[in-house]
């Protein structure tokens, strides 16, 4: 498997940071254009042989701003979507916790992987799509370096599965937005080399 890099898409119009845009196609906001083309300064001088995306504007946008520099074509992948949130797509932690109260009461006491969102997914079941996208990398020379934007949901997962840390961990694992992290991937496991770095933002 490849050299990996992992990049969180920028900030986007609707606040990502601060409500949940799981599968919403929300817009990179002019402030996330930005953190785009830091991006692009970043890895202007790094070798990549091929970009993966998800298929979310807020992500392939940041990748295509990366790739404008490598000449490279980005391939959208759908199973690198974040997380369906469901009745929770658009709210942030207070508004959610009000209209859906039962929820919520679980999710803080278990955090459970197995528990789905209102109408969404489970982090199980972002688990298993992130698995299918696993095994394309899979089949990904050792010596080439692959570049992959998507969601903080989706690379956390990626990271403890090449990690071999139990998802139930996931969530000490910090991604902030435009970030980026290395893991260098070999037969016998994988190494994070760089985790949720931020320099390029000044």
């Amino acid at each position: 498997m490849a050299r990996l890099l992992l990049v969180r898409h920028g900030e986007t119009e609707l606040n990502s940071a601060e409500r949940y845009w799981g599968q919403s196609d929300v817009k990179l906001s002019p402030l996330g254009l930005r953190q785009a083309e830091r991006l692009h300064d970043r890895l202007a001088a790094q070798r990549i042989d091929a970009i993966y995306s998800s298929d979310l504007q807020r992500a392939w946008v940041t990748a295509k701003t990366i790739a404008s520099r490598h000449q490279l074509d980005v391939t959208i992948c759908a199973e690198l979507r974040e997380i369906n949130f469901g009745k929770l797509e658009g709210l942030n932690f207070e508004e959610s916790s009000q209209l859906f109260p039962e929820f919520a009461a679980k999710w803080k006491t278990q955090r459970s992987t197995n528990i789905e969102f209102p109408g969404g997914e489970s982090l199980d079941q972002l688990h298993s799509r992130v698995s299918n996208f696993v095994g394309r990398l899979k089949k990904r020379k050792a010596e080439e370096t692959v570049l992959i934007v998507a969601h903080a949901g989706v690379l956390r997962s990626l990271v403890c599965q090449l990690m071999a840390i139990e998802l139930r961990y996931i969530y000490q694992i910090r991604l902030d937005l435009a970030s980026l992290s290395i893991l260098e991937t070999y037969p016998t496991g994988a190494i994070l080399s760089l985790l949720n770095d931020i320099s390029h933002l000044g």
